[in-house]
């Protein structure tokens, strides 16, 4: 295995920046001017990881609820998911593409602000629309819909510009801290959804539905949508306290790294030179296709998940082997396997930021796992591996497995190859590649729709 390693690393025509390691110490003085690590600060990046997604993820758990908004329309309740996946990737991907070349001026804090403040904003009056908008025509909501869907797009944009290239400046666990946040933010909806379908499920069918069970969760009732938005509502306004409780923690400290300037942010971004992409591009690219291909593939399994059941016959079944129940099972196990993923790769020993060529190597392995799926009960039409433990072991939570851990060591590398001065800009970049990779994959899971 160290050959293998040698032999990736041998050909690398860069090196890690002076002080740069894979394997850090103890934690408590990293490379050059970074503050030293702290638990307060790392669980600060993992509540701003958890924020970052869980606004995507209470769309997803809302899912249901649109439905019932939609049931009078038949082309809007058959698009609307299509439709806030297309707006939500070209918005994202758009954003993140302008902020990348807005380096010059760029206060990534004061993007970070802007971006939970908006999600404040946003979900607000998302939870508002289920109390006093009810009887919006499908239409009208779906418009509405769509703008939430667009500017909560741009708001994590925002978010992962100046999150990104803000945890630059610290230890790269940090970054590791905010990739963590991520997965939980996939995790704890699942979990939610599951309570609920079991608990509908366990009550019976209501007395006037007729014919087999259904495919999928039961509709949301209004009063659950409310709590979803409300909730994550709670979540940015708390999020902004802990990050502006951060800022406030290092003030003394960046002060001092900034000649004891009185507002580092505006020091810095008046002293700031712009790093042209190209640069950056040359310099991470290997963990720059690695973290793109990483994502592009991964967004294939939304697409079999939905499609993939038990199989069990839903008439004998348990109730968590059933459809509606099933599928998010499916969605946890994968989540729970991102999860492990990138919290592995806290693990020094476990490290691979210094040989990004292996990193990519086993970013394009990971399609294996396409032609995998294909094995499974799609569509409940048969299985050629008929085992519901090879479906969600071997295939979801490892390819979940796979994601964090590549994913995660794309993101903490990218500061180890790159100048000191060019490390915020690497960390917007990263935020970029990762994002395209997202979108990317999101067009080509049509085609995976389709077979």
């Amino acid at each position: 295995m160290e050959r293998i390693r040698k032999y990736w690393q041998a050909e690398q025509p860069y090196e890690p920046i002076a002080g740069g390691n894979a394997e850090e110490d103890d934690g408590h003085n990293e490379v050059g001017d970074k503050p030293p690590f702290h638990w307060i600060d790392y669980m600060i990046f993992v509540l701003l990881g958890v924020s970052m997604l869980w606004a995507w993820n209470m769309f997803l758990a809302a899912g249901p609820y649109f439905q019932r908004r939609f049931a009078s329309n038949a082309w809007v309740f058959e698009n609307f998911q299509a439709a806030e996946l297309s707006v939500a990737s070209i918005a994202n991907l758009g954003s993140m593409l302008v902020l990348s070349k807005m380096q010059r001026n760029a206060s990534y804090p004061k993007r970070i602000v802007t971006s939970l403040a908006i999600n404040v904003v946003i979900f607000t009056m998302l939870a508002m629309s289920t109390r006093t908008f009810v009887n919006v025509s499908a239409k009208g909501y779906f418009g509405f819909l769509i703008i939430m869907v667009f500017a909560t797009s741009l708001a994590t944009g925002l978010c992962q510009n100046g999150l990104f290239a803000f945890a630059s400046g610290f230890s790269p666990r940090y970054m590791q801290g905010i990739m963590t946040g991520q997965a939980i933010a996939g995790v704890l909806p699942c979990i939610a959804q599951i309570a609920s379908v079991l608990s509908v499920m366990q009550k019976g069918p209501p007395p006037d539905r007729e014919g087999p069970p259904p495919h999928g969760p039961p509709p949301v009732p209004g009063k659950a949508a409310f709590a979803y938005f409300l909730t994550a509502t709670g979540i940015s306004l708390i999020t902004l306290a802990a990050f502006l409780y951060l800022q406030a923690r290092h003030a003394k400290t960046r002060k001092t790294r900034d000649d004891d300037a009185r507002d580092v942010d505006t020091t810095a971004a008046s002293a700031r030179k712009p790093v042209p992409l190209l640069v950056l591009y040359q310099k991470l690219f290997w963990l720059a296709n690695a973290v793109f291909i990483t994502f592009a593939i991964t967004m294939q399994f939304p697409v079999f998940t939905q499609r993939i059941v038990s199989i069990r016959d839903p008439k004998t079944a348990p109730a968590f082997l059933q459809p509606p129940s099933f599928i998010p099972l499916a969605f946890l196990i994968w989540n729970t396997g991102d999860l492990l993923g990138r919290l592995l790769t806290a693990i020094p020993k476990l490290s691979l930021v210094s040989y990004p060529r292996l990193v990519f190597l086993l970013a394009l392995v990971r399609l294996v796992f396409i032609p995998l799926y294909q094995l499974c009960n799609i569509r409940g039409q048969g299985a050629a591996v008929p085992s519901d433990a090879f479906y969600l072991i071997v295939v979801q939570l490892l390819f979940g497995t796979t994601n964090g851990f590549i994913g995660s060591t794309c993101m903490m590398g990218a500061g180890e190859w790159v100048d000191e001065e060019e490390r915020e800009a690497a960390g917007g970049f990263m935020g970029l590649c990762l994002v395209a990779g997202l979108a990317v994959g999101s067009f080509l899971s049509f085609f995976a729709a389709g077979s």
